[in-house]
């Protein structure tokens, strides 16, 4: 299993030089990748301009989006010359993750209609791998498929619509259901999509370490998940903030199946990255790690959201499997 770490690009009060010292160091220490979180009505930089930033300053590591929030980006065809753009100036290094949110302010922000955000991002998905193909003639030219898509969600739809359109899937902070169970789901989805090949499995896990952790976890979670009552309250008791509990979720996940797990920082300290790396084993592999999965999953998400367009109940797709390795 593959250790990346989050940008503390959403903890209030983080600069810029932050966010890059953060994501060199996050490359000196051997993590495997760096991602954004994205809002619209809150404090934090935008995640796609961040990657890009970042990427000027790392040569190695994966950039992540996990997640970008996609219905609020149009129908997706501009998303998808800037992902394109990203992905080929960083020599392959994005993944694109995408889910809908459910943060209603965001949507009203931007004036896209809330409600109606599923099946935005369903048909936006779809366009983007159009363009991605040169169908639009939008954006530079790939020599595959473009990033992988990583698509993040618990709801039934939210699984479904991984199976459909995505290379993999993420599972985010605050659910009451255990990763494993969420993976069970996920992975029937996947083979009632018709799918053969393996999805990526990730998830996302907020953490703060060292003298007053506790505390930072409660302020990180009170500024970015205040009012939201119950959830919120799961997102904070799912933090880690001793080594043992570190040593505990990695094991978790690892047995689980998790292919890449996130660890995301409630305080900006580079101290916070010193003291993770200190105790888990980043599994560092290569910039092309990314674009291997591109080729046949993508390959594979297409035809099962044609498979689902037709109404068949099965779809021709190439085997495929995440090569990772183990952290402990």
């Amino acid at each position: 299993m593959e250790i990346s770490v989050g940008l503390p690009a959403m903890v209030p009060g983080t600069g810029p030089d932050q966010v890059v010292g953060w994501a060199r160091a996050a490359e000196e220490y051997g993590f495997a990748g760096v991602a954004a979180l994205d809002r619209v009505v809150f404090g934090n930089y935008e995640p796609m301009v961040t990657l890009a930033m970042v990427a000027g300053a790392t040569t190695r590591v994966r950039l992540a989006t996990t997640v970008l929030l996609g219905p609020l980006r149009g129908n997706g065809t501009l998303l998808a010359k800037q992902a394109a753009t990203l992905h080929l100036l960083t020599g392959g290094r994005l993944m694109l993750g995408v889910a809908v949110g459910g943060r209603e302010d965001d949507y009203t922000a931007t004036g896209a209609p809330f409600a109606e955000r599923g099946r935005d991002l369903d048909e936006m998905l779809a366009r983007m791998r159009g363009v991605w193909r040169g169908a639009a003639r939008v954006g530079p030219e790939l020599s595959g498929d473009g990033p992988p898509i990583i698509v993040g969600g618990h709801s039934p739809a939210a699984l479904r619509r991984a199976a459909l359109h995505a290379d993999g899937w993420i599972a985010g902070a605050g659910s009451a259901e255990p990763y494993e169970a969420r993976v069970r789901r996920l992975t029937a989805a996947w083979r009632a999509a018709g799918r053969t090949d393996r999805p990526r499995l990730m998830a996302l896990v907020y953490y703060a370490l060292g003298p007053g952790a506790d505390d930072q976890v409660s302020a990180y979670v009170d500024a970015c998940y205040g009012g939201l009552g119950p959830y919120a309250g799961r997102v904070a008791s799912g933090a880690v903030t001793t080594a043992a509990q570190v040593a505990a979720v990695v094991d978790r996940h690892a047995e689980a199946g998790c292919d890449e797990l996130v660890f995301f920082p409630c305080a900006a300290g580079a101290d916070q990255l010193e003291r993770l790396a200190g105790l888990v084993e980043p599994t560092a592999r290569t910039a092309t790690t990314a674009t291997t999965v591109t080729a046949t999953t993508a390959t594979s998400a297409t035809t099962a959201a044609a498979t689902a367009t037709t109404a068949a109940t099965s779809a021709t797709s190439a085997n495929s499997a995440v090569s990772v390795g183990r952290s402990r």
